[in-house]
């Protein structure tokens, strides 16, 4: 089956009611795409498409693994997907219009005479908002299996030499001497 075709949805010959579509994304889906920052993507969308007369209600659930670098020990590190995203998709006689002047992201505009919905752009831009801005081990479990353990001992060390450094007298010198005068009205 052709890879576009795929992600096309004929809805005019769905029934009113919900109907479910289940994807699996590799890194075969992403080569149509810019490069991206992870890679050996499994993720599993499960798309429930509510049909009404004149729009309809699409629910995207996001699930799978997708391996990440490690913002604090370069690493690789696998990282759970798992999230939900709501799209209400209306049928209107000027869609461009509609869609330049909508400022609510979850609301599409197409035509009255569409007869295949795309939902590629849309699982790819899914996914990539399931990622999380930090990607790092969490700091209790940075001796775990995928953690860089040199990295690891190379933080803790210059962590333990900044506050060595930084004794009482000159954290009290960095204080604002604005705030001086209410350690007086302490009780």
């Amino acid at each position: 089956m052709n890879r576009r075709r795929e992600f096309a949805i004929a809805f005019v010959g769905l029934k009113p009611g919900q109907h479910e579509f289940n994807y699996s994304i590799d890194e075969k889906f992403f080569e149509a795409f810019q490069k991206q920052d992870f890679n050996h993507c499994k993720a599993n969308i499960k798309l429930t498409l509510d049909k009404k007369s004149s729009f309809m209600m699409l629910k995207f659930e996001i699930g799978g693994v997708i391996e990440v670098t490690c913002d604090r020990c370069n690493n690789t590190l696998p990282l759970d997907l798992w999230d939900e995203f709501n799209m209400t998709v209306k049928m209107v006689e000027e869609p461009e219009l509609m869609n330049q002047n909508e400022e609510d992201p979850d609301m599409y505009y197409i035509s009255l005479q569409e007869s295949h919905l795309h939902i590629e752009n849309w699982i790819y831009e899914f996914i990539n908002l399931s990622l999380p801005m930090q990607r790092a081990c969490h700091f209790e479990k940075m001796d775990g299996p995928h953690c860089n353990a040199a990295a690891r001992e190379m933080l803790l060390k210059m962590e333990s030499e900044r506050d060595e450094s930084t004794s009482d007298s000159q954290k009290q010198e960095t204080k604002n001497p604005i705030w001086k005068g209410l350690d007086k009205l302490k009780f």
